[in-house]
């Protein structure tokens, strides 16, 4: 996980940075998807201080989150913040966005939906010719905007403020005048058991319109998102022709992306 350290104005892997001892409160975590401070001390053989110190290092990097009494994987219900998804893993959505670029041909018909790797994806697009971008999210469309050799066409309907998504019916009923040769949709978690999650059911909705209007499905997903919880369901593996990530998935969803013929592309 790549946060922003406002210090020394660079990025930080914290999954690199972890010593052992919180790998191992990290996999308890996991374990028992809530835990009291106690518990973990006990399992790790530390004192309590020494766990309080490690949670409160892995809840600033986004790894975990505090509950009454204890400790526990992110929210199934709430995304991290905007600004804060921007910085992470920014590395790996830049790479992806290069990597799907460079199989977006001219002259084709895309939408792109929201999510801060779609918009890597809008930016490595600048330089293309002739392409038809529908998009409902203003970020994509700013991007592109200033190429007069792409058509970009903005969905209506209500613009969030957080991340100037634009979500609603009116939304979905504009995209269904559509079809596309490309839809490329981000997502926040992908299940061991194929399938593909995000935390508002408006932007779902939405989500499952691109499918339905795009002749070829690209699913855009930095490694972050492999087994993370989140509360919609939006679609299953076996409804995505392309899997844009950074780094090979865990061996149980290779082998269901397998089964499922998606071709599994990473971005170097």
């Amino acid at each position: 996980m790549f946060i922003f350290d406002q210090n020394n104005y660079s990025f930080i892997n914290y999954h690199t940075m972890l010593n052992p001892r919180q790998q191992t409160l990290l996999e308890c975590v996991r374990k028992h998807g809530t835990i009291s401070v106690e518990e973990l001390a006990q399992q790790l053989n530390v004192t309590t201080q020494t766990v309080r110190r490690d949670v409160k290092a892995m809840v600033d990097a986004s790894l975990l989150a505090r509950y009454h009494g204890g400790v526990g994987l992110l929210s199934s219900t709430e995304n991290i913040a905007y600004p804060q998804r921007q910085v992470m893993h920014a590395e790996a959505k830049r790479r992806i966005g290069r990597t799907v670029a460079a199989r977006v041909p001219d002259g084709c018909s895309l939408i792109l939906n929201l999510g801060t790797t779609t918009e890597e994806v809008a930016l490595a697009l600048q330089q293309h010719k002739n392409l038809h971008v529908v998009t409902n999210n203003l970020n994509v469309a700013n991007s592109l905007a200033s190429n007069p050799a792409l058509e970009v066409i903005i969905a209506g309907g209500v613009v969030r403020a957080r991340d100037r998504g634009i979500v609603g019916e009116a939304t979905i009923d504009f995209i269904r005048q559509f079809k596309v040769d490309i839809g490329i949709i981000g997502i926040s978690s992908i299940e061991m058991d194929g399938v593909l999650r995000d935390f508002d059911a408006r932007e779902v909705k939405v989500a499952q319109t691109i499918i339905e209007q795009s002749r070829q499905v690209w699913l855009v997903a930095d490694a972050s998102k492999f087994g993370r919880q989140a509360l919609v369901k939006m679609a299953h593996l076996s409804q995505i022709d392309v899997l844009f990530t950074d780094a090979p998935p865990p061996p149980e969803l290779a082998k269901l992306l397998a089964e499922t013929d998606v071709e599994v592309v990473i971005a170097k």
